[in-house]
């Protein structure tokens, strides 16, 4: 059954994730360019270079709790318990690492 709930917010996650890439797919090329600049730099500058991927993670993580939190909102505690499992999940498969900061955020 807990499946089932969960595939209900299946197609609003998408196209809200559909959303969010499309409207900041700078930022997230950003993000990508910064770890890609942290994994060649070198041992002087890996400080440096993961922070600013950081920030650009934390980020992408903040505002994607907004958008989450913005329709849990519409929800009672129950749906929004599994809507907010079901959205982590859809975020770790699109964006990967975003969606370990979004526990850490809540």
């Amino acid at each position: 059954m807990l499946f089932r709930r969960r595939r209900r917010f299946a197609d609003l996650i998408e196209r809200q994730l559909g959303l969010f890439a499309r409207d900041h797919v700078d930022e997230l090329r950003l993000i990508v360019a910064a770890r890609a600049r942290y994994d060649r730099v070198s041992r002087d500058g890996a400080d440096e270079a993961f922070g600013d991927y950081q920030d650009l993670v934390d980020w992408a993580a903040e505002d994607l709790e907004k958008l989450r939190d913005s329709y849990c909102g519409t929800l009672d505690a129950e749906a929004a318990e599994e809507y907010r499992a079901a959205f982590k999940k859809a975020v770790r498969r699109r964006f990967g690492v975003i969606a370990d900061l979004l526990d850490d955020l809540r």
